[in-house]
């Protein structure tokens, strides 16, 4: 099924106008006709839609039904220690197919990646559109919000119920017991490729995070979001 984007609201019955990018890719790259049944995203939701006019400069699409939510009921915004290379596109794209809520990235004390104001600025935009071709890709509604780095902070969880941190020396137990409380807003938080030190560790224990064991092997850094966002989402009925 082919899934596009649109700047409006969608509305049964009503015709949806594809944004130039969107209509180009439409009618140009798949040369899509009329009559064929594709799917929209307005940012709310799903719908499905039928085109009424392809052209080279405009698609219209009729929807026809709003589909079923495919966003999880629990909210998981995952703190991601800066990884370097292409590692951090890879989070983005998979954590945003398996239905993260939002990705933050942290300078951490171990971070072997540093990015000023111009790279930033360049980064964000990029992992923005991965999060977006994700969303598309897998059927989401929603797309990933990606901010600049931050520094670990207590207000940046201000937000969460539950703050959740894998760590190769947990003692706080496992996924499924942190989870017995059925939290809506989650902040899962993942270190770096040098890992979290004791001191982070101190400091999110003395907000309250629950430092937790995903098992007896060591993950990398883009590997531990992914499995730990897998699991939290199983753990709630989000995989059934």
């Amino acid at each position: 099924m082919h899934r596009f984007f649109v700047d409006d609201p969608c509305r049964v019955g009503e015709e949806s106008v594809l944004p130039p990018t969107e209509a180009h890719h439409a009618a140009l790259v798949l040369r899509l006709m009329p009559g064929e049944t594709v799917e929209l995203l307005d940012g709310q939701g799903v719908y499905a839609a039928t085109l009424s006019m392809v052209g080279k400069h405009q698609v219209r699409a009729v929807v026809s039904a709003r589909l079923p939510d495919r966003e999880p009921r629990v909210r998981v915004t995952l703190f991601q220690g800066l990884a370097k290379g292409d590692k951090f596109d890879s989070i983005v794209q998979k954590c945003t197919e398996l239905g993260v809520h939002a990705v933050q990235p942290l300078e951490m004390l171990r971070c072997v990646v540093r990015l000023d104001a111009k790279r930033t600025s360049a980064q964000c935009q990029r992992w923005q559109r991965i999060a977006r071709e994700a969303t598309k890709q897998c059927g989401r509604a929603w797309v990933p919000q990606i901010q600049g780095p931050i520094k670990l902070d207590d207000s940046i969880f201000a937000e969460q119920q539950l703050i959740i941190v894998p760590w190769e020396d947990a003692e706080d137990g496992s996924l499924g017991e942190v989870l017995a409380g059925k939290p809506s807003c989650i902040g899962l938080v993942i270190g770096p490729e040098g890992g979290i030190t004791e001191d982070e560790v101190g400091r999110l224990r003395g907000l309250g995070a629950k430092i937790v064991t995903l098992g007896p092997r060591v993950l990398r850094t883009e590997t531990a979001g992914m499995a730990a966002l897998a699991a939290i989402l199983a753990l709630c009925g989000e995989m059934e």
